[in-house]
């Protein structure tokens, strides 16, 4: 498999649109498709909510995707043909919500179909989008990629989401079939325009098929490696314990510190906010400091673990300490080591993705990164729900609500404290072979030792 030149930043931004197009499409399914079926079809919120959840439950399969990938020599056709699933389920979606309303039996199971379509295409271009990265993208650079596709991908939620619902008023179900149609047609070809011509068509041959080792015997070689297993393990707990705050923090500031609804939203915005000011820190940072210390992946990742812990566990005490309470400081605290946390364990992602901590590591970058990214889906799709479960289960204990989040928000740190001892340990192998061959890592890439 020939791998690409060294992306530009020209290139890196290009690539970063597909995260843009996927984007588009999966904001209209999880806010305006969410938004119609609870207001309009006044169904039950666990409908969109169980739909969602279903969407990122068949992200277990990335593992086999990434493999498919990994076989094939090319990333292109994957992420192609997971944007054009990913359009098609964005466009079915909103049929079935269209048709929900006269034929209920109908409506859903078309409705359970395309979400499953949009789940195989947010896994199949993401996983693949991130191995043509992290096998293109110099390491000084992983940073600032992550960066940009992650920041780009938010870009495709902040513009389609107001431009959609601008076309939607006012309201029916023939609107909405239209602009989904629209918006999907047109996030398909942005991504096609993406990768067009960026991954070298000639490259090494696939070996024949029956030399080819199965997925299941190359998925027993990548958990078998302790780095990838460790780095496994370390992105479902740190997702769990991002994701879990998610549908808390504005409820938690609602009853405890008597916030309206608009005060709750304007916090929100302010850990968006310190979120992409961490995101932007880190990538400047590695950028323009490479090396061992501040260039170093690894030590960002540790540092938004745990700066993410201190951070929650100051939250939970605020609801003890009432009305003086930096609450809007913590919040913004809490986003800045979020951001700084996720976009470096993106980038660590990357350089660890053709490694695994073996020397034979090479050639099996998707099924590795497809790994890690069921992890994240699956951490994603429980963490919003546990979060707010854990708080009903939580008051119904104890009667109050203070102590209820204080747990939560609390336990959320233990998570994050425990996945920044496993970040700690992610490349130790890696280390202790250094120490023998003379090998040594400068910003999770490689160099000769020199005198």
């Amino acid at each position: 498999m020939t791998a690409p030149a060294a992306f530009g930043w020209g290139t890196i931004v290009r690539l970063g649109l597909v995260q843009t197009a996927l984007g588009a499409i999966v904001v209209l399914i999880t806010s305006t498709i969410n938004r119609v079926m609870v207001v309009e079809l006044a169904l039950p919120a666990a409908v969109p909510g169980a739909l969602v959840a279903l969407h990122y439950a068949v992200q277990l399969a990335r593992p086999r995707w990434g493999y498919g990938s990994d076989i094939g020599g090319r990333r292109t056709p994957w992420i192609v043909g997971g944007m054009a699933a990913l359009a098609l389920g964005g466009l079915g979606a909103a049929i079935a919500t269209a048709v929900i309303g006269a034929h209920p039996v109908a409506g859903f199971a078309l409705a359970i179909l395309a979400f499953l379509v949009v789940g195989i295409g947010v896994g199949a271009a993401g996983t693949s989008l991130l191995v043509l990265l992290s096998t293109g993208v110099a390491p000084q650079r992983r940073g600032a990629a992550a960066t940009i596709v992650w920041v780009m991908m938010i870009a495709g939620f902040v513009v389609t989401a107001p431009l959609a619902g601008r076309f939607l008023d006012p309201f029916s179900p023939a609107r909405l079939i239209a602009v989904s149609a629209t918006v999907s047609g047109l996030a398909f070809l942005v991504g096609l325009a993406a990768v067009w011509g960026v991954e070298p068509r000639a490259g090494t041959r696939p070996a024949r098929a029956e030399a080819r080792p199965s997925f299941g015997q190359v998925l027993t070689e990548v958990w078998a490696e302790p780095a990838s297993r460790r780095f496994t393990v370390f992105v479902f707990l740190a997702m769990l314990a991002y994701s879990a705050q998610e549908l808390i923090l504005e409820p938690f500031a609602g009853l405890v510190f008597a916030m309206s609804p608009g005060a709750t939203t304007a916090l929100a915005g302010l850990q968006n906010g310190g979120v992409l000011a961490g995101m932007v820190l880190v990538a400047l940072v590695t950028s323009l400091a490479p090396g061992p210390r501040l260039g170093s992946l690894r030590l960002w990742t540790v540092l938004g673990c745990l700066g993410s812990a201190l951070a929650l566990a100051g939250i939970a005490a605020c609801g003890v300490m009432g009305p003086g309470a930096p609450l809007r400081a913590l919040v913004a605290g809490l986003g800045l080591f979020n951001g700084i946390f996720a976009v470096s364990a993106i980038g660590s992602m990357m350089a660890l993705a053709g490694s695994g901590g073996t020397p034979e590591g090479e050639g099996r970058h998707g099924t590795r990164m497809g790994v890690w990214g069921a992890a994240q889906g699956v951490a994603f799709g429980l963490g919003g729900f546990l979060g707010a479960a854990a708080v009903d289960l939580a008051r119904a204990l104890t009667g109050a609500v203070v102590p209820a989040y204080a747990a939560v928000f609390t336990a959320e740190a233990l998570l994050f404290l425990l996945a920044a001892g496993l970040a700690l340990r992610i490349d130790a192998p890696a280390r202790r072979r250094e120490a023998r061959t003379g090998i040594f890592p400068v910003s999770h890439g490689w160099r000769e030792a020199r005198p």
